[in-house]
């Protein structure tokens, strides 16, 4: 096997970026449990914090902290955020800032003309410059989030536009890259999906009449609600005392770029993100995928969770049955601490537990989403081989990824992945497999067949949409004095 050092390619998975949820109801009510559910179906977009923001006429009521929806909201503070007829929740994966409480969102801003409160998934590419730009004017953050810019942008062109859907109208002209935000007003719920549409947001309604919006549409079947539609790209979407309104003009701005990992690997199977199922679009990966890789196999397998609908995919194109390779530790969430060096080393192990009696002495397909750094797919290959698998073909439902992400997703190092520094032939020995194949460039924009979204492949070499920064590092505002570009 070639020789290498697999320290230095120490793999953390891709992580999800953010979840949001916004709910305007027609009288008072329990809009927390609302949110709190909502944001219960989102958990897998973010692991860090949670909040929510209840607006009660104005008069808002927040909890904001560090943890998984069910420890930042035990049933006495949910309780103690009382009723309203509009809330604002957010679970967090920060792609700008560090996972400490100040980051947490939504972000509460107090202002001349009342309060408001914003939540935001994505990632702005020109952050750094506007962040100059108004502590220049003598604006002071609390945070060191880009969210934080996006709502002070809002807050700034609030000074002169006659409403608040007008200020957030202006900020979109200055603000660039990947945002889906909702926003509380004292009186009004917004919701902003940017030109590009790079990151999801969908819209629904309760049977008593209340709007509602969030990430995915997983969200609205927690609280049953019914989908109506997703956001446009560009759009504004208002909701008050007089109903919904929409603000198109900014939309056909820009060509459309979904995020393609949405479908691979971010969003819940039961989702449907611009009218494809991401149920579907995974197992239509693992179809072509066995088109562009065959091999002569007994079973194909994926890894928990999302390689799953792709090996199932793969196994009806292929022929080759479908069989549970793995077992997966359900109960192994954030809070999960290894007691020694040794066990945080094999934290797979724990983790993930593959089943003997499937894979002795079998040739195996092993699907998953992605490799990133190497090391945590080589650790459950190895896992296989001790179980007595045969051989090992290992297929991977998305292209190799060569560059970084400035638009929400935590790749934000070329350097450290492994596809910039080695072959496909050497990565399969790296990882120890018998061979490897990834997905096409020219197959991955074709996951979802009903969505006429194009997407964005940039991570995958398909170029940027939009100018990239030259400081897009995740903790860019946190960095050492020695480590900041000299002015």
């Amino acid at each position: 096997m070639m020789q290498t050092d697999l320290t230095a390619l120490t793999e953390r998975h891709i992580h999800e970026e953010c979840g949001v949820f916004g709910i305007y109801s027609k009288t008072t009510a329990d809009v927390a449990s609302m949110a709190y559910y909502a944001l219960y179906s989102l958990q897998h977009r973010g692991q860090e914090s949670a909040g929510i923001v209840v607006n009660d006429d104005g008069l808002f009521t927040s909890w904001r902290d560090v943890g998984l929806v069910s420890e930042v909201f035990p049933t006495e503070r949910l309780k103690s955020l009382g009723t309203g007829n509009i809330a604002v929740g957010h679970v967090r994966y920060g792609t700008t800032g560090s996972d400490n409480k100040r980051n947490v969102q939504p972000i509460l801003v107090n202002h001349y003309k009342g309060r408001m409160a914003l939540a935001h998934n994505g990632n702005l590419t020109n952050s750094h410059e506007l962040r100059q730009e108004l502590e220049s004017k003598g604006s002071i953050f609390h945070t060191t989030t880009d969210s934080e810019v996006i709502s002070y942008i809002i807050v700034q062109e609030r000074l002169r536009a006659p409403s608040i859907e007008a200020a957030v109208s202006a900020a979109m002209d200055k603000i660039v890259g990947a945002y889906s935000l909702v926003i509380s007003s004292p009186s009004k719920l917004i919701a902003v999906r940017d030109p590009h549409g790079f990151r999801p947001l969908c819209m629904g309604k309760l049977k008593d009449g209340s709007t509602v919006f969030a990430s995915e549409s997983c969200a609205l079947d927690a609280i049953g609600a019914q989908f109506e539609r997703d956001i446009l790209p560009g759009e504004i979407v208002v909701v008050d005392k007089n109903g919904v309104k929409s603000d198109t003009s900014h939309c056909g701005k820009a060509p459309k770029k979904l995020c393609v990992f949405e479908f691979i690997y971010f969003a819940r199977p039961d989702s449907v993100i611009d009218g494809s199922s991401v149920h579907i679009a995974r197992q239509r990966a693992g179809a072509f995928l066995a088109l562009e890789h065959p091999v002569q196999a007994d079973i194909v397998i994926g890894v928990p969770d999302s390689g799953l609908d792709a090996a199932l995919g793969y196994s009806r194109q292929s022929g080759i049955p479908y069989g549970m390779g793995f077992i997966k530790n359900k109960y192994i969430g954030r809070t999960f601490i290894s007691p020694t060096q040794a066990m945080r080393e094999n934290e797979v192990n724990i983790k993930l537990n593959p089943i003997r009696s499937v894979v002795e002495g079998k040739r195996v397909v092993l699907i998953d989403d992605s490799i990133v750094r190497g090391t945590t797919c080589r650790r459950t290959i190895d896992l296989l081989r001790r179980a007595g698998a045969r051989e090992i073909h290992m297929r991977v439902s998305a292209p190799p990824f060569v560059s970084e992400c400035y638009y929400g997703t935590d790749i934000d190092d070329k350097n450290k992945l492994i596809a910039n520094h080695h072959t496909v032939e050497e990565i399969a020995e790296i990882i120890g497999v018998d061979s490897l194949g990834y997905l096409s460039l020219d197959d991955v924009v074709k996951l979802a067949d009903n969505t006429e979204c194009g997407f964005c492949t940039a991570c995958f070499g398909g170029g940027y949409p939009t100018p990239i920064p030259q400081d897009g590092g995740k903790d860019r505002f946190e960095c050492k004095i020695s480590e900041r570009t000299k002015a």
